[in-house]
């Protein structure tokens, strides 16, 4: 059986990561790797990542994915750019009428018709007209403020209130995060890009909100969030960030799901870069009310950069078999592990 082929589209910190991990994969190959930052294209996948290429076949980063998505080349392309569905629309658009099947780490591509309707609506529709699935996941939204939420509401006789908390870093992520969250800036420029709706700060909520909404049967009819700076009292350093003392380490971001006027769900989830030189610690914490009342809490936080690759790679045996059209989290078998032939699990 040949392996499962796979192509990449973004080589920053997620790509190159999804990139690592596959590589550690049995029955699967990289195919190709399409990438426009200068520094990248041209070069080495293996010389990149400081990998052994081994006997494998060469990968040489490519700045025009359609050289890289030739017909028939591969079973699905790994899409780690964009934070929106309004951006990333054009690059699935264009994968899905090439015939190839895609997962994308865009955060709102999680759950797009919450608001972007018509997108997904057109979205699936390319999908199947092309006999191929799309699916939008990650880390968060994707699995631990929404999914993990939803599995945990099984074994509940009745659901009264959602709260679901995230303290984690933003350390492991790269270039484009940092900018959306407002890592480095001074407050001043922090609460001017709040008010001008240039900053995103976490991109999710309403995603999330809406998949545990739907899941359990809420017809939630309004959702709220706030921002505000998470101020560093010393210099900061990640990565790919940087916060001097005085100015913004992150973002604390708060959100509400309102059915019939009450807040049903809550979010709450403060990101900074390096946050336990102020002593914060991570960790992921969900409280459902109701009967019987759940209460988890996992400590430190399930790492973001890490969770988000594998959440994606771990996800492509169930995208290749799936039904085509555009998936959720809450369409697909349950996320796990692959430690075995990734081979074996492919439905022929």
């Amino acid at each position: 059986m040949e392996n499962i082929r796979v192509a990449i589209w973004g080589f920053g910190a997620m790509g190159s990561g999804i990139a690592k991990m596959l590589l550690k994969k049995k029955g699967v190959e990289i195919i190709g790797v399409c990438d426009r930052n200068k520094a990248r294209v041209n070069k080495s996948m293996f010389d990149l990542l400081g990998v052994q290429r081994g006997d494998r076949k060469e990968v040489i980063i490519n700045e025009n994915i359609e050289e890289v998505l030739l017909e028939g080349s591969c079973d699905v392309c790994l899409c780690a750019t964009d934070s929106y569905t309004k951006n990333a629309f054009p690059r699935l658009k264009l994968v899905l009428e090439k015939k190839v099947n895609v997962i994308s780490t865009a955060e709102e591509m999680a759950y797009p018709k919450v608001q972007n309707p018509e997108l997904a609506k057109e979205l699936d529709r390319i999908a199947k007209e092309n006999g191929v699935t799309v699916l939008g996941t990650g880390i968060n939204p994707g699995l631990i403020m929404d999914l993990l939420v939803v599995t945990l509401t099984g074994c509940m006789v009745d659901v009264e209130h959602v709260e679901a908390k995230r303290v984690n870093s933003l350390s492991p992520f790269g270039h484009a995060v940092m900018e959306e969250q407002g890592v480095g800036i001074t407050v001043e420029k922090f609460n001017r890009g709040v008010q001008e709706g240039t900053l995103a700060g976490h991109v999710g909520f309403s995603e999330s909100i809406g998949m545990i909404a739907d899941a359990i049967g809420w017809k939630i009819d309004k959702v709220e969030q706030q921002m505000k700076p998470i101020i560093t009292n010393v210099d900061r350093k990640s990565p790919h960030g940087f916060a001097a003392a005085g100015n913004v380490a992150g973002v604390n971001m708060t959100g509400q799901g309102y059915m019939n006027g009450e807040v049903m769900i809550d979010m709450i989830h403060p990101q900074q870069i390096e946050p336990e030189m102020e002593g914060t610690q991570t960790g992921d914490y969900i409280t459902i009310k109701g009967q019987p009342e759940i209460n988890m809490s996992i400590k430190p936080e399930v790492e973001g950069g890490l969770g988000t690759i594998a959440m994606c790679v771990n996800m492509i045996p169930q995208v290749i078999n799936a039904s085509p059209g555009l998936k959720t989290m809450l369409d697909l078998p349950v996320p796990r592990a692959i430690m075995g032939d990734m081979r074996d699990l492919i439905q022929r």
